[in-house]
């Protein structure tokens, strides 16, 4: 419990200072000169960066443990900050941006690895999966408003020097707290879990249950898609002065995301509900934003933010019971993966598509996407995978 005490510290301090870049990006690229298509250019950069980052650290996470790429992520993307302080034209930051995708992308492997190998028991890793989300979500409630006030105080220079040196200090505290190995490799040795599901596996060739089980990495592609393409557009549609407005509206967003995380008794619910009426939910609230103009934005983004809390301690669920003793690093690596390839397309399209259609229309038809492809009632078959995960006894 210690462990996941100091590690939810540290996720929470890097959160914030993450979060606090969002409202502050796109003004300050248009200040040196961006336009729409280049902005989204390079968000989507940053997250396709993260794609070799993430191919490296499935395996050596598993290999090495997780202390090392959770420091190493921290300090290098401090360091890329400070240096972002001094960009004077767009692609230097486009450039930056791009290092940071890479340094960025062991530190959701190697945190949600080393949660997750901190006990065996499934009920318990849903709340320490519940718990990342809801210190994630804390950070992300003050970090965007705090982020768009420091630029007023401070500049864009400022802003990104204060950032940088926070993510620094981050890391060396994580170099000295955080554990060389996890207190206990359980998810390696489950013979228990893991003994029942074997009984089942004659009854499915193993090469349809891997097939099947890919099929899932599809989720977290749309889903980071219509959350790229969010990030792109609201910024532009409350224009380069309304960096306030921007961060107080992602910060209602994550207050709704708290208010369904904070909800425990929900991980006692399948997966498979969960993921359905939070897709559907999500889905209908970028319908709104495109349709429906005269709907307040901030009711919106927070109905949006607490489909977020319902839909992702799901997802981690899921990915847990893919993921096999020793391979949760790969498993989480390859939902990175997929979340990296759906950051990049979501702002790419929206740029490129944006004076032809909203780009929250193209976020709800990514959305209705998902759930079509992905039917959640096969969760909950045991064939396809971990029967244990919609057990609450489990």
């Amino acid at each position: 419990m210690k462990t996941a005490l100091w590690l939810y510290l540290f996720l929470f301090l890097a959160f914030f200072d993450l979060h606090a870049q969002y409202p502050i990006l796109t003004p300050f690229a248009m200040s040196l000169g961006a336009g729409p298509a280049f902005i989204g250019w390079m968000m989507g950069m940053y997250s396709l960066t993260h794609l070799p980052g993430n191919l490296l650290a499935g395996v050596l996470v598993d290999k090495n443990g997780s202390r090392r790429y959770i420091v190493f992520s921290l300090v290098a993307a401090g360091i890329l900050l400070l240096l972002q302080a001094y960009a004077q034209l767009p692609w230097h930051l486009l450039v930056l941006r791009a290092a940071s995708g890479f340094a960025l992308a062991f530190l959701s492997p190697a945190c949600m690895t080393l949660l997750a190998s901190l006990s065996s028991d499934s009920t318990t890793q849903g709340k320490y999966m519940s718990g990342h989300g809801i210190i994630h979500t804390l950070a992300s409630v003050v970090s965007p408003a705090a982020g768009a006030y420091i630029v007023h105080k401070a500049g864009y220079s400022g802003t990104f020097t204060t950032l940088g040196w926070l993510l620094i200090a981050t890391g060396l505290m994580a170099l000295i707290s955080v554990p060389k190995h996890a207190p206990a490799r359980a998810l390696a040795s489950q013979p228990q879990p893991q003994s029942e599901p074997a009984s089942l596996k004659p009854a499915l060739p193993s090469g349809k249950q891997a097939g099947t089980s890919r099929r899932y990495y599809l989720l977290p592609f749309f889903v980071s898609c219509s959350q790229g393409v969010l990030f792109f557009e609201l910024p532009l549609s409350q224009g380069q002065d309304g960096m306030v407005s921007t961060g107080v509206l992602l910060s209602l967003m994550s207050l709704g995301a708290l208010a369904t995380l904070c909800l425990m008794f929900l991980n006692r619910v399948s997966p498979s509900g969960r993921i359905a009426a939070a897709l559907l939910a999500m889905a209908l609230c970028f319908f709104t934003l495109a349709a429906f103009t005269t709907v307040p934005a901030g009711v919106v983004l927070f109905l949006l933010g607490a489909a977020k809390g319902v839909l992702f301690p799901a997802m981690a669920s899921l990915f847990i019971s893919l993921g096999s003793g020793g391979r949760l690093g790969r498993t989480f690596s390859l939902q990175s993966i997929a979340m990296s390839l759906g950051a990049f397309a979501g702002p790419v399209a929206a740029g490129q598509l944006r004076g032809h259609v909203s780009p929250y229309f193209i976020a709800f038809v990514l959305l209705m996407t998902a759930i079509l492809l992905l039917p959640p009632r096969s969760i909950s078959r045991p064939s396809v995978y971990h029967p244990g995960l919609n057990n609450p006894a489990a």
